[in-house]
């Protein structure tokens, strides 16, 4: 079954059939001539005379050597090319599934063994593909290239020399499968502690400030002895393998040797056939070597096959499936929408309200009642689990994910960023062919009160802003966030207190970008402070997942005993 995963994975990368096909006859013709180089050194030491030297025969024996270089250059090349073009559809598909999947699976499962999955089991396929292949392609048809001339030369012998053959299958076939456990084992720690490594840096700051060096380093190193101590069961595996197929192989030139030497004693066999021979036995005993790590890596792959197949087989998202409807002028409605992230704790219970184009609606509430869930069921992050969310008569479900995100606009806390140019975040995610003028760059930075500290950059819009924009203040990317918005001219506005972590003086900036931002359009606050939402047309009060109270500040400061006592902590 594993084999048949492995074959189908294969197939399905597109094989380049001209590269193998040169590879193979490459291969072929590699073979054929060099299985004349003993049979012409056969003809040297039967005619062997100190009087005179067969130029001829010698000179033939540098033409076959030259020529089998020549087409074993080419054939190692041919297929080590498919390999490559193999491996490199397989991360394709890989990156491409990755791009496709719901925010829900990367919830699940650590960033850095996503990135594991791609580099290092996609790497176990291209080093079985590029490098153990060709060598078993070849050595395929050298072994039975050999073998035929063998048992024309003399079968007796050949037969005599086969008999190592099912016993290093004997030894093989099970080191083979202990081999597959631990690989499979092998990659998940590696796709552990790869995630573990990303994460930490990634938190780098948070990791000095809160003094975890000492955590994180115990940490670190428990992963890395874990990674030890299955690298050391592999090379036990592999302390096997080589040694016995040597001494196998060894053993059996010894006997060929010792009967050839009788045979030769006898008048039965000449110098001659005894030295081609040899010389064939060993272009059999190489190959078999090499089938040795061949067949064990060969195992490895189809542990890594596995885990790539389960990621392949995954369900995406399909952004440009759907309709596509302009959204300018419609309702938002969330008809009794349940939602629980884990199919245990339902984060929000039948929650209904309805958001009128072009107004202000604030979510209010505790922390943890669900607020930000709701914008990460707008966005379609996440499917609720009963309830609809439709906007006018139109369930978002039914939409072009690509058309519906195209037409939303979200500032966050946060502000993330890409590690790049402040031109490449403000364009980022829009068509490359959308070709955006600095002109039209510079216009929305200035409505976002942007364009002067990007201007005291001696880089311009050019300025590299760092992993996560770390070289920019929290009021800088806010501001950056905000031209993005400007650029993409949302029609739905959503924004999570973009001012809450901000100083006073970037608050002030920042407010009014985002009140120049919502002019004309449909905006969804979520509220920290109720300072900046008293002119809300609506406030949507949540606790614990469920809506309790709806209307404006003044209404629920009248009517909601909970709204009411966080306006006059936060007010007065």
């Amino acid at each position: 079954m594993k084999k048949n995963k492995f074959l189908s994975l294969l197939l399905s990368t597109n094989i380049p059939k001209l590269a193998l096909t040169v590879g193979l006859i490459g291969g072929l013709i590699t073979t054929f001539v060099g299985l004349t180089v003993p049979l012409l050194t056969r003809e040297i030491v039967d005619g062997f005379d100190s009087s005179s030297i067969n130029l001829m025969i010698i000179f033939a024996i540098i033409i076959v050597l030259i020529i089998q270089a020549l087409f074993d250059g080419i054939s190692t090349y041919a297929l080590a090319f498919v390999g490559q073009k193999i491996v490199a559809s397989l991360r394709e598909k890989m990156w491409n599934k990755f791009i496709q999947l719901p925010v829900s699976y990367f919830d699940k499962n650590k960033s850095g063994e996503s990135v594991s999955r791609v580099v290092n089991d996609t790497s176990i396929v291209k080093d079985l593909i590029t490098q153990h292949f060709p060598q078993f392609v070849t050595g395929l048809i050298t072994i039975i290239g050999s073998i035929i001339i063998l048992l024309i030369m003399d079968w007796k012998m050949t037969l005599l020399m086969l008999i190592s053959v099912p016993i290093a299958v004997a030894i093989l076939i099970p080191l083979g499968s202990r081999m597959s456990k631990i690989s499979r084992g092998l990659q998940d720690e590696t796709a552990n502690f790869s995630g573990s490594v990303q994460q930490t840096l990634a938190e780098i700051r948070l990791m000095k400030a809160s003094n975890a060096e000492n955590f994180e380093t115990k940490k670190g190193f428990m992963n890395i002895d874990k990674l030890f101590k299955f690298g050391l069961k592999e090379a036990r595996l592999f302390a096997l393998v080589g040694p016995t197929m040597y001494l196998i192989n060894m053993l059996v030139v010894a006997l060929i040797i010792g009967y050839g030497g009788i045979r030769v004693a006898e008048g039965s066999m000449s110098t001659g056939s005894l030295v081609a021979f040899l010389l064939y036995l060993f272009q059999i005993i190489f190959p078999i070597t090499s089938f040795a790590m061949f067949f064990t890596q060969l195992q490895k792959a189809q542990g890594a096959t596995e885990r790539i197949l389960e990621i392949l087989d995954l369900n995406i998202e399909e952004p440009k499936s759907g309709k596509i409807m302009n959204i300018t002028d419609h309702e938002i409605h969330f008809d009794k929408v349940s939602f629980s992230y884990d199919q245990s704790d339902k984060v929000l219970k039948e929650i209904s309200f309805k958001v009128e184009p072009g107004s202000m609606v604030a979510f209010a509430g505790p922390s943890g009642g669900g607020k930000t869930t709701i914008f990460g069921l707008l966005e379609q992050f996440y499917q609720p689990d009963s309830g609809e969310i439709r906007i006018g008569n139109t369930p978002i479900r039914e939409l072009s994910l690509q058309s519906w995100r195209s037409q939303i606009g979200y500032v966050s806390q946060d502000s993330p960023m890409m590690a790049g140019t402040i031109r490449e975040n403000l364009s980022y995610g829009l068509d490359i062919q959308a070709n955006v003028s600095d002109d039209r760059l510079w216009e929305v930075a200035e409505m976002a009160y942007a364009d002067q500290f990007i201007k005291e950059f001696p880089d311009g819009l050019d300025t590299e802003v760092g992993e996560r924009g770390v070289k920019l203040s929290g009021g800088q990317r806010q501001r950056i966030a905000i031209a993005r918005a400007f650029l993409r001219n949302p029609k739905i506005l959503m924004m999570d207190e973009a001012t809450a972590s901000l100083d006073s003086q970037s608050e002030a900036i920042v407010q009014k970008a985002l009140t120049r931002l919502m002019e004309g359009r449909t905006t969804l606050v979520i509220a920290h402070r109720l300072s900046t939402i008293i002119d809300a047309d609506n406030i949507v009060f949540i606790e614990k997942g469920e809506v309790t109270g709806i209307g404006s500040h003044k209404e629920l400061v009248e009517e909601h005993s909970l709204y009411k006592e966080f306006a006059q902590q936060q007010l007065t």
